[in-house]
């Protein structure tokens, strides 16, 4: 006599509580995304600040509008690279929407959220497995950092910004490391032109070495949009500070906020601005143009991403449960 079959364990998934634990989850989510809101908001010393903003020619504030938009668009432009470098079939919109929203958040919570996070969710639900996203979301990051070399190198070598000199690190030693973040930038492309080992294993996933094209296209789109940050700051400074100078300082103020590994980089990003650039201008009106700054690449962003990520997530199919 044959034994009767045994019954699957049933998944938590399965569970009739366990769709109202995400509703749930995902509610307590943006609770707390709307109090990261405010607590940047109560960080401000908004009379000073608000007397500067008052002063704000209204070409500034829209030039600083359109160029966040230029920055969002080209950065969502990031993951179109993995659609062709994975030959994954979803359309253009829908990549360019989940890293809108990823980048948004990336900037405000960081990028284990952001960065990682939210891309493994959207994509996953959108029907990509692990090791797609895997990839894609390798070539994105590395496509924002190699293009962060390649600009910092030319920045740092050509036109080093002036130090304070209680810094442990001087001019001439920043011009060095410009040329070595050159000399980098060029290893990379050089490794995808010529490397014969074209596959890597990165806990357990294969990693191809992009071609000599695609490398080429990661460094000028990932330094075009650094670029393009700094044009934002330098508007919102009214042009009363060099662009090399500002986009030295937002290179290093970038680090910086990688380094202390606060979300958003909020108050090292401030700290830089104002010990390399305060003897410029006043320090008000330099924090001025920082809020600005938050509020229109920070704020502005994360206010609309959290609407289009609940739209999507209500739209996009859970992914099918296996069959036993």
């Amino acid at each position: 006599m044959a034994k009767p079959r045994a019954r699957a364990p049933r998944k938590i998934t399965d569970r009739a509580w366990w769709p109202w634990l995400k509703r749930g989850a995902t509610a307590v989510f943006f609770v707390l995304v709307a109090g990261l809101l405010m607590s940047q908001a109560r960080t401000i010393e908004w009379g000073k600040v608000l007397t500067s903003l008052q002063h704000y020619p209204l070409a500034a504030v829209w030039a600083a509008v359109l160029l966040a938009l230029a920055s969002f668009t080209l950065y969502s432009c990031f993951d179109l690279l993995g659609r062709r470098y994975t030959s994954h079939t979803l359309g253009a919109p829908t990549v360019m929407m989940v890293t809108f929203i990823s980048y948004a958040f990336n900037l405000n919570l960081g990028s284990l959220v952001g960065g990682v996070a939210f891309r493994y969710r959207l994509y996953s639900r959108l029907g990509l497995d692990n090791g797609v996203i895997t990839r894609i979301m390798s070539l994105s990051m590395l496509t924002n950092w190699m293009g962060y070399v390649l600009l910092a190198g030319l920045v740092f070598s050509l036109q080093p910004p002036t130090l304070p000199p209680d810094w442990d690190i001087d001019s001439a030693q920043l011009r060095f490391i410009g040329f070595a973040l050159l000399a980098v930038a060029a290893g990379y492309l050089g490794v995808c032109a010529f490397s014969r080992q074209r596959t890597l294993r990165v806990r357990g996933h294969a990693i191809e070495l992009p071609s000599l094209r695609l490398a080429s296209l990661q460094l000028l789109m990932g330094a075009s949009n650094w670029l393009v940050m700094s044009g934002i700051i330098f508007v919102l400074l009214q042009h009363r500070i060099e662009l090399a100078t500002v986009v030295s300082v937002l290179l290093l103020a970038a680090v910086a906020g990688v380094i202390a590994r606060i979300p958003a980089g909020l108050g090292v990003l401030e700290a830089v601005f104002v010990a390399l650039l305060s003897h410029q201008m006043p320090r008000h009106e330099l924090l001025a143009a920082l809020v600005a700054y938050r509020l229109v690449y920070f704020l502005a962003p994360l206010s609309v991403a959290s609407v289009l990520y609940l739209v999507m997530d209500a739209k996009a199919k859970p992914p099918e449960a296996p069959r036993w």
